[in-house]
């Protein structure tokens, strides 16, 4: 019996001990910026994609992170892997437990990004936040983030090459 309690407690003291950091900014609805050990580290949130700031629902998105976190105290949750863009990439965790990449999911904020995971949770999230109709899950042909870039960055390239062409 008390071997049973030990190794339900344990997950909880271990996460009761972890680091705690300061939310300092929020640049969009899946990026935030920490103070981790006096100085700023930009944080991509893991799992997820929020709309692009033009997009429908973005600015709701970025709105809504603020709201949860800002100012807040954190944790963050990830292996230390960083992006491209040297963002490190975390889930980021309240004091309360709740998960903000999951609360966006839910809240029909974002998208479960499973180009880049495999976490079947934030899929049955989405699934929810869709069948409710939640957030960006209200517009009938809601635009994916990926999509939308890439859409931007093909019009972006056809008309440098059509004023290339007209110089």
């Amino acid at each position: 019996m008390y071997k049973t309690l030990i190794l339900l407690l344990f997950p909880l003291l271990l996460f009761s001990q972890a680091k705690t950091y300061k939310v300092i900014g929020v640049k969009d609805g899946d990026t935030v910026e920490l103070l981790m050990d006096g100085k700023p580290q930009i944080v991509r949130l893991s799992n997820i994609d929020c709309p692009e700031k033009k997009q429908p629902f973005g600015n709701n998105a970025k709105q809504f992170v603020s709201d949860l976190c800002f100012g807040k105290m954190v944790k963050v949750s990830g292996n230390g892997k960083k992006d491209r863009n040297k963002r490190l990439i975390a889930e980021i965790i309240l004091s309360d437990g709740k998960n903000i990449n999951k609360e966006l999911v839910k809240n029909g904020l974002a998208w479960h990004f499973k180009k880049y995971s495999k976490d079947n949770s934030y899929d049955i999230l989405e699934k929810q936040a869709k069948k409710l109709k939640l957030g960006l899950w209200k517009d009938k042909k809601p635009i994916a983030p990926w999509n939308w870039r890439k859409s931007r960055k093909t019009s972006s390239l056809k008309s440098s090459s059509i004023n290339s062409i007209t110089i």
